[in-house]
C-alpha cells in the first residue's frame, strides 16, 4: 500500500523514516489561518480544529493518489483558551515563548487518514505541557541559535531539541509534541496490514 503524507513536516518525514515507513512527500496548499478563523467563528473547540485542518490536508492531495492512505496532520496549542500559530518571524517566536513562560498549555495533535477520497480513521492525541519560567536573555538567545527551525512550530519549541530544555514537564506522548500521534497511527496500519507485525 502507498502510503503518502500530506504533510511538509521535515520532523514528521523524520519520525516515519525512524519507523521503517516507505512514504511520499505531497505537501497541500492551504490558508489554515483562514480555516482556524472560521471554525473559531463558529465556536469549534482547539481538539475539533486540529482535526478539521489535519482533514482539510489530507482531502486536499486524496485526489492526487487513487489507491494509496493519505495522511494529513496538525497540531494546535490552546493556552487558556487562546490558539497560538507558527511564528510569523523572530519577534513573534520571542513573544510567544514569553507567552508560554512559566505556564502549563495544552497540544492536540490530530491525525486523519484517506483512502479512496474519504477518510476511512482518525486519532486527536492531547499533551499538557508546563514551560519553566524563562529569563528574557535566555529566550532571546534560544531563538538566536534556533530561527529558523523552529519557525515551523506552533509555540515556536521543538522538543527533539533544544526546545527541551524550556520545560518543567510534558504529560502525554512525545511523539504527537513533535507533530504527530505515532503509536496510535501504527496500530492502525498493522491492524489494517499497511505494515508487517
Amino acid at each position: 500500500m502507498k502510503i503518502v503524507l500530506a504533510s511538509g513536516s521535515t520532523t514528521r518525514a523524520d519520525l516515519f523514516r525512524a519507523a521503517g515507513i516507505s512514504f511520499e512527500v505531497d505537501r497541500p496548499r492551504l490558508d489554515e489561518e483562514a480555516i482556524k478563523e472560521s471554525l473559531l467563528a463558529e465556536g469549534a473547540s482547539p481538539r475539533d480544529i486540529a482535526d478539521a485542518l489535519a482533514e482539510a490536508k489530507a482531502r486536499k492531495i486524496a485526489g492526487r493518489h487513487p489507491g494509496a492512505v493519505v495522511l494529513g496532520c496538525d497540531q494546535v496549542l490552546d493556552l487558556d483558551g487562546d490558539l497560538l500559530s507558527k511564528p510569523a518571524d523572530p519577534a513573534d517566536a520571542e513573544a510567544q515563548i514569553l507567552r508560554l513562560s512559566g505556564r502549563r498549555h495544552r497540544l492536540h495533535s490530530a491525525v486523519v487518514a484517506y483512502e479512496d477520497g474519504e477518510p476511512v480513521w482518525r486519532h486527536v492525541s492531547l499533551s499538557r505541557l508546563t514551560m519553566r519560567q524563562l529569563t528574557n536573555d535566555y529566550v532571546k538567545s534560544y531563538i538566536d541559535r534556533n530561527w529558523p527551525a523552529i519557525g515551523s512550530s506552533v509555540g515556536a519549541y521543538r522538543l527533539e531539541e533544544e526546545g527541551m530544555r524550556l520545560f518543567l514537564s510534558v504529560e502525554g506522548d512525545v511523539f504527537s509534541v513533535q507533530g504527530i500521534p505515532m503509536l496510535p497511527l501504527l496500530s492502525w496500519m498493522i491492524e489494517r496490514g499497511y505494515l508487517p507485525a
